[in-house]
């Protein structure tokens, strides 16, 4: 992952923790309504993808488990990662693009309801993705996979006059042998970065079929999707407009497509509200849906916070139940992958920016995303509309997130990282035991194993009692899979 200039190193923000008294009292767990479902507690755990299912796409025991585990803790709010809309493969990735998946996700739904007690309500995010492969070997890409015209002929005769008209073969090999300099001047920007970072489509590439038919296609899918969330018992869905995929991308100020979908605000708030309003129409008025969205890409002419302060009042007058803020996490600036890996949208500055480390600059890991997100909040507010708003990156102490909730800079908090550390860290606080959470130290363990692929686990308890009978473990038998369990010395709150 990037890192920045500066090296600071962070400490959690203070652990004074409430009472059992004071944090009844507190704005923290008081009720909320959302669209139409009640927050128990003003507490959500955001979507995280833990590479637990089947390379179908199909839940599985490990999911389960994973998603008991947070419910456990009794979170007001629990997302289930990102699911894909499209019936494709998608590798361990959850999936809710046909009917087969549904036994699946209701018996989720169901394990949820039971660990929880019927406390939290679960949502499932649902979202779309393009293309995207592997870097190749450089000998792949020129022998196998370069569309081979004329214009790089005619490029390759500039650089070398003796080429001469070469059969299709032997120029191929000619520009394997080109050094990198010549390479840029045979390539364009597409082709090189094809080469350097891995085929990756766009949005904006409009001279492929299917991209141009996006707007068309894009909101039955997800309409179909949120049905189907609807029938196996999700108390709401959570548009995926956030990060490196396609209505993120949508919305992107580097979204110039020309068929009014891109360009400007207006033009590339179009698809994403078309989305809603056709999942609105095949769920029904009496159905949460939400989405997620940046507030700000964190890329040179991406959007802004402006933009998204723009985005939040259009969301709320077309009748989004929430919104929820993240930022960053973009495939525009991220890192070189090696070859024979995709490349990630994390491993950037705008990466960075989503999910920063305690190792950091001056502003530091901790609340990084409150402020953009209180200026959502405000325009949302000064437009007349009271859809709650969610908040979450770097969160991990009472203090932040009631102060959050004093100020009005949000509705509800979020927590990812803190909630893997510890996913009772809300139910200990509840019950005035903060003293036993156990503190995420933001060092990015998590991440770095959802960047190769790996069942996703937490440095802090996943080498814990792994001979104890019982504890399920990772497919390489090195770590467990899940929190060992907390059972608090009182019953916990009725």
């Amino acid at each position: 992952m990037w890192k920045p200039a500066e090296r600071i190193r962070h400490e959690p923000p203070a652990g004074e923790w409430p009472s059992r008294e004071e944090a009844a009292a507190a704005l923290l767990f008081q009720p909320l309504t959302v669209g139409a479902t009640t927050l128990g507690q003003r507490t959500w755990v955001p979507a995280m993808v833990p590479w637990r299912a089947t390379d179908e796409g199909f839940v599985t025991p490990e999911v389960l488990a994973w998603y008991e585990r947070f419910a456990a803790g009794r979170p007001g709010a629990l997302v289930v990662e990102a699911t894909g809309v499209r019936d494709i493969p998608s590798g361990p990735l959850l999936r809710i693009g046909h009917d087969r998946f549904l036994p699946g996700l209701a018996e989720l739904v169901a394990t949820v309801r039971r660990a929880s007690g019927g406390q939290t309500r679960l949502f499932i995010q649902v979202i779309d993705f393009l293309t995207i492969r592997r870097r190749p070997a450089r000998e792949a890409y020129f022998r196998r996979y370069l569309a081979v015209t004329d214009r790089h002929r005619a490029a390759l005769r500039r650089l070398s006059p003796s080429t001469g008209d070469l059969a299709e073969s032997d120029l191929r090999e000619a520009l394997l042998a080109l050094p990198d300099e010549g390479l840029r001047e045979v390539l364009d920007r597409r082709e090189l970065e094809d080469l350097l970072q891995g085929y990756r489509e766009r949005v904006t590439d409009m001279d492929k079929p299917h991209i141009r038919e996006l707007p068309r296609v894009l909101p039955g899918l997800f309409a179909d999707a949120a049905l189907r969330a609807r029938r196996a018992g999700f108390d709401g869905v959570e548009l995926h407009y956030a990060h490196a995929y396609t209505m993120a991308s949508f919305l992107s100020a580097l979204n110039d497509r020309p068929d009014g979908y891109g360009g400007p605000r207006e033009n590339r708030v179009r698809l994403p509200l078309e989305v809603f309003a056709r999942v609105r129409e095949r769920v029904g008025s009496d159905y949460t849906v939400g989405c997620r969205f940046l507030s700000e890409d964190c890329l040179a002419g991406g959007s802004t916070v402006e933009d998204a302060a723009w985005f939040g009042v259009e969301f709320a007058r077309a009748g989004f139940d929430f919104l929820s803020l993240s930022r960053g996490g973009k495939f525009e600036d991220a890192r070189q992958p090696r070859v024979g890996w995709a490349a990630y949208p994390y491993t950037g500055p705008s990466g960075y920016e989503c999910m920063p480390t305690a190792l950091s600059d001056a502003r530091g890991p901790y609340g990084r995303n409150v402020e953009p997100t209180a200026a959502v909040r405000r325009a949302v507010r000064a437009a007349g509309w009271e859809t709650p708003v969610v908040v979450a990156g770097g969160i991990s102490s009472f203090a932040q997130a009631e102060g959050i909730l004093a100020r009005g800079e949000a509705d509800v908090v979020g927590a990812a990282r803190q909630s893997l550390a510890d996913p009772d860290w809300f139910l200990k606080m509840r019950l005035g035991r903060g003293a036993e959470i156990r503190r995420c130290v933001y060092s990015n363990y998590c991440e770095g194993l959802d960047q190769v692929h790996k069942q996703v686990t937490c440095q802090l308890w996943d080498r814990l009692d792994l001979d104890r009978p019982g504890t399920a473990k990772t497919s390489d038998g090195r770590r467990r899979l899940t929190a060992p369990l907390w059972t608090p010395a009182e019953p916990g709150p009725a």
